[in-house]
């Protein structure tokens, strides 16, 4: 495994992360094909002994169930808290980022977790109803009280992303070290703003869907898995342009063949190309993970990755919010569940 430092900071993350969004009992309130406690602990123990020792997940994540089976799992293993980079989310809950609501946020999380601090808490989203004030000078709150080492932000435009960083600048307010955005082969709308924004201002790039739901992983465009049947938001996300995006697919698939890796390790390669310091990885399998780690040391020439765009169109924005959650229709409020 390799590793990096997160933004600006001194956290040191492993190059992989593990996707807490995949722990939970499987349930109609979030997803059929989430992970029971024992299978949680197996993934994560399987990302340790790797050498990851970065976690991601989010108070939404399960209805909590994921915050709780990520902290009885690191308790069961025995694994020092100071071994392990935890990062959660908070947003998708009464309040949004309002002051009061991301005070009681944070102490359910860390009861959930088990643990005293976070290393890393993202907003999981932009609010239009809270003042950015409001929202950056509690987050520096608990940045000061020791509950949480350093800030990221997750899936907005460019324009919200820049104006946090400035007031947090102008006010001497803890500023953003990572973005947890969308960002894969067959969705890289981010490029446009997002991400030049993050790298002009030090952000690690930390992305969720790097491998497209799965569609990054096989040939097809649908597997047999639980979750390519079931997952509802995951539709949302990519059906709409599969035509097209199964011709990147299908170059993912043949430069996996010709390098003799899987189709994961190509894709999680090139986005390590891109200049990101830690995808997120989402796996229901150790394979999964063994995978995600090879991936670390494989390396596509530049001819490989320009082979692997140029199939790429626009997309419509999937992720970051056109306007206030609360006045969206159910179908659009898909993708929080990411």
């Amino acid at each position: 495994m390799k590793y990096a430092k997160l933004g600006k900071t001194d956290i040191e993350v492993s190059k992989i992360c593990l996707g807490g969004m995949s722990y939970g009992n499987p349930s109609d309130k979030f997803f059929l094909w989430t992970l029971d406690q024992p299978k949680t602990t197996e993934i994560i123990k399987k990302g340790l002994d790797l050498g990851c020792n970065f976690i991601d997940t989010a108070n939404v994540y399960s209805c909590g169930e994921s915050e709780q089976f990520i902290g009885k799992a690191l308790k069961d293993l025995g694994v020092p808290r100071d071994k392990v980079v935890l990062a959660s989310k908070v947003y998708c809950n009464e309040g949004h980022l309002a002051k009061e609501a991301i005070l009681r946020e944070i102490d359910g999380t860390l009861q959930r977790l088990g643990t005293d601090y976070l290393d890393l808490y993202y907003i999981h989203r932009y609010d239009y109803a809270t003042p950015i004030g409001e929202t950056l000078e509690t987050l520096n709150s608990l940045v000061k009280a020791g509950k949480v080492r350093a800030l990221g932000a997750s899936a907005m435009f460019g324009y919200q992303f820049h104006n946090m960083m400035e007031v947090a600048a102008k006010n001497g307010w803890t500023q953003f070290s990572a973005m947890q955005n969308h960002y894969n082969l067959l969705y890289r709308e981010d490029e446009r703003e997002l991400i030049p924004i993050c790298k002009q201002y030090g952000v690690s790039l930390v992305p969720y869907s790097p491998l497209a739901g799965g569609h990054l992983t096989h040939p097809k465009w649908l597997s047999d898995s639980p979750r390519s049947a079931t997952d509802k938001a995951m539709q949302v996300k990519y059906d709409h342009a599969k035509d097209n995006d199964q011709l990147i697919v299908d170059r993912v698939a043949e430069v996996a063949q010709k390098r003799d890796v899987s189709m994961a390790q190509v894709a999680i390669s090139w986005l390590f190309a891109k200049g990101v310091t830690a995808p997120i990885i989402g796996a229901t399998k150790p394979v999964h993970l063994d995978n995600a780690a090879s991936a670390v040391d494989f390396v596509l020439t530049d001819e490989e990755v320009a082979y692997l765009e140029e199939p790429y169109a626009p997309h419509k924005i999937v992720g970051a919010l056109a306007r206030d959650e609360r006045a969206l229709a159910p179908s659009e409020q898909k993708d929080f569940n990411k």
